[in-house]
C-alpha cells in the first residue's frame, strides 16, 4: 500500500529536507513540520505552488499525517513530543531518526539515555496507541540532503511493532539506493544508535562526510 501523508519534523535541518526532497521525488505527500514556517518556507520556496512539500508548524503537521518523523537533535525531542504528542493520530507510527551524540568541545561522545536508546526514551514519552520504528539513523545528513544521489548502502530498521517496522521499511523502499535491513525490536536501536557513531568516528579519523554501512552476505 502506498505510503499516506508523511510528516516531517525539523524538515529545514540537511537530515530532513534532504529526505523530504527524496519522499516527494518518490510521489509521497510531505508535510514539512517547523518552529517557525516562515524558515521552512524559505528552505521550501516552491512549497505553496507544490502539492508534493507543504509547510506547517510542528503540531498541526502532525495532526495531518499518519506517519511522522522525528528528524530533530535529540537533545530538543522532549519538547517536541510535549507539542505533538496530544496531536499525534491514534493510529499513526512515529519513526524516529535522532541519535544521542554530543560534539561539546568538539569531542564526539554518546549521551547517557536512562531508557537504553534514543528511541526508547522517545516511546516513554509517545502515547500507548502510536507505534514507534527507527530508520535511517546510520545514514550521513550530509549523504541525505544531496538528494539527486543514490544513497547506496542499507540501514537498519527496528520497531515495537512488525507493523510499525512495516511502515518504516515502506518509506525506505522510496529511497532510491537504500536498502533495509529489519533488525527486529525496538531495543536494537541501542546497537543502530552506537554504529552511528562509529561511523561519524570513521569520517573524522579519515576525513570524509560519506561513511555508511553496507551488510555483505545477505
Amino acid at each position: 500500500m502506498a505510503l499516506d501523508a508523511v510528516a516531517i519534523l525539523g524538515g529545514t535541518g540537511q537530515q530532513g529536507s534532504g529526505l523530504a526532497r527524496r519522499l516527494a521525488a518518490a510521489g509521497v505527500r510531505v508535510i514539512v513540520g517547523s518552529r517557525d514556517p516562515r524558515r521552512a518556507r524559505s528552505t521550501f520556496p516552491d512549497a505553496s505552488s507544490s502539492h508534493a512539500i507543504e509547510v506547517a508548524d510542528n503540531a498541526s503537521a502532525a495532526s495531518s499525517a499518519g506517519t511522522v518523523v522525528l528528524a530533530v537533535p535529540f537533545g530538543t525531542v522532549d519538547a517536541l513530543l510535549d507539542d505533538i504528542a496530544p496531536r499525534l493520530r491514534s493510529d499513526a507510527v512515529v519513526i524516529d531518526l535522532t541519535v544521542p551524540l554530543s560534539f561539546a568541545g568538539g569531542k564526539l561522545t554518546m549521551l547517557d539515555v536512562a531508557e537504553g536508546s534514543a528511541a526508547e526514551h522517545i516511546r516513554t514519552r509517545l502515547p500507548s496507541s502510536v507505534a514507534l520504528a527507527c530508520l535511517l539513523k546510520t545514514v550521513p545528513a550530509h549523504r541525505l540532503d544531496r538528494a539527486d544521489v543514490p544513497l547506496e548502502c542499507d540501514d537498519f530498521v527496528c520497531g515495537d511493532s512488525d507493523a510499525a517496522r512495516a511502515r518504516a521499511a515502506e518509506l525506505g523502499s522510496c529511497l532510491a539506493g537504500l536498502r533495509v535491513v529489519d533488525v527486529g525490536p525496538l531495543w536494537r536501536a541501542r546497537s543502530i544508535e552506537h554504529l552511528t557513531a562509529l561511523a561519524v568516528a570513521i569520517n573524522r579519523r579519515y576525513h570524509i562526510l560519506d561513511a555508511r554501512f553496507r551488510v555483505i552476505g545477505l
